[in-house]
C-alpha cells in the first residue's frame, strides 16, 4: 500500500515522498523514495536520534561546509568549483538537505540506474532491483551473476583508482567515512564506477565522534582489540582516517583478487569460531601474503601482489604488515590514488580472447606472462615509455617518476608530459599525443604539445611524428616541467 507525504526541509521547502509497507531499512535508517524515484528521503530508526543537538549539527556540517557535490558559492566545501561539484556528485551519493518534519531525517540523490542488478543479472537468482554492494562481485558470490556483470581486471583497477580519490577527497576536508565497507561502496564492474554511500555518519575529528564502530571484515584490528574497552578509555580505539586507511586497502584487494586479505588458513582460537574470527581480524590478524609469516598463507594462492608490479606490492605490504597494526604506518588514501595510477599505465592486453579478466600488469617485459589465465605474450613487440622529471636542484640530472606501456592508439595527457601534472579529478583530460603503429613502425603523433623535440632536438610541431626506436630519448616538451622519454622496444 503506498501513501504520498510530504516533507519539509530545513530551508522551508517541501518535497514530495511516497510512504509504502516494509520500507528498504539499514542498521541507521529506513528510505522512502521520490515519485520519481529521483532522490530518497531517510529517517532514523531511533526517533529519539532527531532530538541530538550533535546528529543535528553534524548533518548541518555534512550537507554544508564540507559538501564536495556542492560549490562553496551555494555553501559547500571550501575550494569547490562547479566543476568539481559536478565530479565528486558522480563519486559519492552525499546527503544534499535536512529534513525537518515530520521528524529529522536527510535527502540523498538516488544511486544511478548501472547501481542496481537488472532482470538478466543473474539467471540463478532473483536480483532484479538490489544494489550492487561489492561482495557481490568480490566473493563466491560472483558465481551466481551473468559475465556480463563481472567486468575486468581493467574495470576492477579503474573501480579502484575512483575509490582511492574519494577517500583521499575526505580526508583532505578533514573527514572520515568511519564504515567503509563492501556494504557502503556500491560498485558496477561493467563500466569501472564506484559510488561511496552512507555519508551521513561521518567522522569529524574534534567535533563529531563516530556513531558506529565498523562492518565485520573492514574494521581495523586495532578497534577490534579494544572494542571491550569503555569509551571513556584512551587506550580505546575508535573509527577515524586511521581505521579507512585499512579499511580502503581491503576493498582494493578485494576488489583487483577476489579474496579477503587476512581470512586465510590459519586457526587462532579453537574455543569458538567467533573467537577465532574476533583474533583473525583483530589482534592476532595476519596478511595472507605477509612476506615474514607464512602461517596464514593459503596452498597455491595465485595471482598474487606481486603480479601487480613493485608500486602497490609495496603499498599492500605498508597496509598489511608494517601497518596492520601500527595505523600509523598506513599508506595514505593520496598514495594509493597515485600508486593505482601509476600501474594503470602498465596495463596490457592479454593475448588470449578467452582470459576471463582481459588485462594484466606487464611490469616487466622478460616475463610477459598473464597471473589470471597464464598466457605468455608471443610474437609481439613491447613498446615501454620510462618518463624521466628534471631534478629541479641538479639541471641535467633526470629521475624516473613514471613508466608506460604503450600500444597502437594510446593516448598521451598532460601527466605523461609534465612532471608537475597529475591525473586527479582537477587534470586536463585533452589528449596531447597518441602512440601509433604505421606501415610496421611504431610513432608519436603531437597533437596538442608546445615544444615537443625529436631525438635530435628538432622541434616535432602539432601534426608531427616521432619515430619510436628501441633505446631512442627525446624531450617530450622543452617548456618547464617538460619530462624526458626514454623509449625501449622488446621482442618476445
Amino acid at each position: 500500500m503506498a501513501a504520498n507525504a510530504q516533507a519539509t526541509l530545513t530551508d522551508g521547502r517541501k518535497i514530495p515522498y511516497v510512504i509504502k509497507d516494509n520500507p528498504p531499512r539499514g542498521g541507521m535508517k529506513y528510505t522512502y523514495f521520490a515519485p520519481d524515484k529521483s532522490y530518497v528521503v531517510q529517517f532514523f530508526n531511533n526517533p529519539n536520534v532527531g532530538l541530538d543537538a550533535n546528529t543535528r549539527a553534524r548533518l548541518e556540517a555534512i550537507t554544508g561546509r564540507y559538501n564536495p557535490t556542492l560549490p562553496e558559492d551555494q555553501g559547500g566545501a571550501r575550494g569547490n568549483d562547479q566543476k568539481l561539484a559536478d565530479y565528486f556528485s558522480q563519486s559519492f551519493c552525499w546527503p544534499s538537505a535536512i529534513v525537518e518534519s515530520p521528524e529529522l531525517g536527510i535527502v540523498c540523490p538516488a544511486y544511478p540506474s548501472n547501481f542496481f542488478f537488472n532482470p538478466k543479472s543473474s539467471s540463478q537468482l532473483n536480483l532484479e532491483g538490489k544494489d550492487k554492494k561489492s561482495n557481490w562481485f568480490t566473493s563466491r558470490n560472483r558465481r551466481y551473476l551473468d559475465k556480463s556483470e563481472l567486468g575486468n581486471f581493467q574495470m576492477m583497477m579503474k573501480m579502484s583508482i575512483l575509490l582511492a580519490r574519494s577517500i583521499r577527497r575526505m580526508h583532505q576536508a578533514g573527514l572520515a567515512h568511519s564504515d567503509l565497507s563492501s556494504n557502503n561502496v556500491l560498485i558496477d564492474p561493467k563500466s569501472g564506477r564506484c559510488v561511496v554511500i552512507d555519508i551521513d555518519s561521518l567522522v569529524v575529528p574534534g567535533l563529531f565522534p563516530p556513531e558506529v564502530v565498523g562492518t565485520r571484515g573492514y574494521i581495523a584490528p586495532e578497534v577490534l582489540k579494544t572494542m571491550e574497552l569503555s569509551y571513556n578509555n584512551s587506550d580505546k580505539k575508535l573509527p577515524s582516517t586511521y581505521t579507512d586507511l585499512h579499511a580502503l586497502p581491503v576493498l582494493i584487494y578485494e576488489y583487483l583478487f577476489f579474496r579477503h586479505p587476512l581470512l586465510g588458513p590459519k586457526i587462532y582460537s579453537a574455543q569458538s569460531a567467533e573467537q577465532d574470527d574476533f583474533l583473525a581480524l583483530g589482534e592476532k590478524a595476519t596478511f595472507i601474503e605477509n612476506p615474514r609469516d607464512q602461517s596464514n598463507r593459503p596452498k597455491g594462492l595465485s595471482p598474487t601482489i606481486k603480479d601487480l608490479g613493485p608500486i602497490l606490492e609495496r603499498l599492500f605490504i605498508r597496509a598489511f604488515v608494517d601497518g596492520l597494526h601500527c595505523p600509523d604506518l598506513r599508506p595514505t588514501a593520496m598514495e594509493w590514488e597515485r600508486g593505482l595510477v601509476q600501474t594503470w599505465d602498465l596495463l596490457y592486453a592479454c593475448p588470449n580472447p578467452y582470459c576471463e579478466q582481459k588485462w594484466f600488469v606487464l611490469y616487466d617485459e622478460k616475463k610477459p606472462v598473464c597471473p589470471f589465465c597464464k598466457t605468455t605474450v608471443r610474437n609481439s613487440e613491447i613498446l615501454r615509455f620510462k618518463l624521466k622529471s628534471e631534478s629541479r636542484g641538479c639541471p641535467g640530472q633526470w629521475l624516473n617518476v613514471n613508466e608506460l606501456v604503450v600500444h597502437h592508439n594510446t593516448p598521451l595527457f598532460k601527466w605523461h608530459i609534465f612532471s608537475n601534472v597529475f591525473a586527479d579529478e582537477k587534470a586536463d583530460r585533452t589528449m596531447q599525443a597518441y602512440v601509433c603503429k604505421h606501415n610496421g613502425q611504431w610513432l608519436l603523433v603531437n597533437q596538442n604539445v608546445n615544444g615537443m623535440l625529436s631525438p635530435s632536438g628538432n622541434s616535432v610541431p602539432a601534426g608531427q611524428a616521432i619515430l619510436l626506436k628501441d633505446g631512442v630519448v627525446f624531450r617530450a616538451s622543452r617548456e618547464d616541467r617538460g619530462m624526458l622519454v626514454q623509449v625501449s622496444l622488446a621482442k618476445v
